[in-house]
């Protein structure tokens, strides 16, 4: 029965992607800080979908099992350069296709300037095109392994970890849990702007209309992520996990951009579950993380980088392990109490203790942020420099039309410097 609705009574549909860009609106209409601010050349949905107009430059990475390219190309029509990631659609299988689908339906969805979402999406022959803007300086961990193998200064870290929180902020306000963040998911463009990808792991918290408490569901390709995901959602129990679940994972985002390592990296997964069930904090700053044997009477070296709020981070001689690829780092550094108490936060055991996302963006290791400028962001990244269009590779070379995965002019970097993984 309609009758109590007035003829005069007009109903405008609103489309699911206007509402997800009016939240997006509002989780950062307060942020004026560089790392959330978009340019123009961040918006490439007026970009064309012929293929022929895309000339790959050179290789940024790989991704999604190793079938998927990413690589740096130019559209030729404009010459504006973007980041393209192609796959082979017929190597993969048919839950590899429905997990292509359902990242490509999220980028669709999500709007927000600190997310690394895919406005450009097309398909030609058997390959799949996904357009992104470029992120010139890749990511975090691609820093750490070239840059700064001993870990980055303190206003660098607050700088990234504010802009994966704005992500976070948006992502859990939305109801999804992100279940993948880790330093290789942060990447940075030569303006300044952090994103976070990896959406692939993104899981809703919303079933049948209403918004769970808790989800059940482990993350695909999970061994790649142990080190970062937090107890609760190791432990699989009747409890669950949830957003915060995504909280306990920047923690080891910061405990590996301090110390240029990854807590628990070279732990059997095992004694890693044992040790984050005890609520053990081995990988926090100002200690080494693992007993240092006959490494600890290797005298600390006090002339280390500037950390912008305390004490200089001291930097030790580097060492390899045979298991790990990153340089580790055998000297204690100290830093300041307010990063030690951010890290604290986030790796609380029990995972209600946590912040909220939106509770640590007012934490006070983040008020250095607002100060920063272009300018000072580039002062930051040094020695770091952005990726460029390669002077010697001609304008007119355009990728050859078949079904195999398109090659780049240079050849594949043995680590890229963006991991869809």
């Amino acid at each position: 029965d309609c009758t109590c609705i007035s003829s005069h009574s007009q109903v405008q549909s609103i489309s699911i992607e206007e509402q997800y860009e009016d939240i997006s609106h509002q989780c950062s209409s307060s942020d004026v800080s560089p790392c959330s601010v978009l340019t123009d050349e961040d918006d490439i949905t007026d970009l064309s979908t012929d293929p022929a107009h895309y000339q790959l430059l050179s290789p940024l990475g790989r991704g999604f099992n190793n079938l998927s390219q990413v690589s740096m190309a130019r559209h030729t029509p404009s010459g504006r350069l973007v980041a393209v990631k192609n796959t082979n659609l017929d190597e993969c299988t048919e839950d590899e296709l429905l997990q292509l689908m359902n990242e490509v339906l999220l980028s669709r969805l999500f709007r927000h300037p600190n997310l690394l979402t895919s406005r450009l999406v097309f398909s030609s022959c058997c390959q799949l095109w996904v357009l992104s803007p470029l992120m010139s300086y890749g990511s975090a961990d691609s820093l750490l392994r070239s840059y700064f193998p001993d870990g980055m200064s303190e206003s660098l870290i607050a700088y990234l970890l504010y802009g994966v929180l704005r992500a976070l902020e948006y992502l859990h306000h939305m109801g999804y849990v992100h279940r993948g963040v880790k330093a290789s998911h942060v990447l940075l463009s030569a303006e300044g702007r952090v994103c976070l990808s990896g959406l692939q792991s993104v899981y809703s918290l919303m079933k049948d209309g209403k918004r769970m408490r808790a989800v059940f569901d482990m993350p695909q390709h999970s061994p790649s992520l142990l080190p970062w995901l937090s107890p609760e959602l190791l432990r699989q129990d009747l409890h669950g996990y949830g957003v915060k679940s995504d909280i306990y994972s920047l923690g080891i985002v910061a405990c590996e951009l301090v110390s240029g390592r990854v807590p628990f990296q070279d732990m059997p997964p095992t004694l890693m579950l044992l040790q984050k069930l005890r609520g053990s904090h081995c990988c926090l700053l100002d200690v080494p993380p693992y007993p240092l044997g006959d490494m600890g009477a290797l005298k600390v070296s006090r002339s280390g980088v500037d950390s912008g709020i305390g004490e200089s981070v001291a930097t030790g001689s580097l060492t390899r392990t045979a298991t790990a690829e990153r340089p580790q780092s055998p000297a204690p550094k100290n830093h300041s109490a307010t990063l030690h108490n951010l890290v604290q936060l986030c790796l609380q055991q029990q995972p209600e203790r946590r912040p909220s996302a939106t509770a640590l963006l007012t934490h006070p290791f983040f008020r250095q942020v607002k100060k920063h400028t272009r300018d000072s962001f580039l002062s930051l990244m040094y020695p770091a420099v952005p990726v460029s269009c390669p002077p010697d590779t001609p304008p007119s070379e355009t990728p050859t039309q078949t079904c195999d995965t398109p090659s780049p002019t240079d050849p594949e970097p043995e680590d890229g410097m963006w991991d869809f993984s």
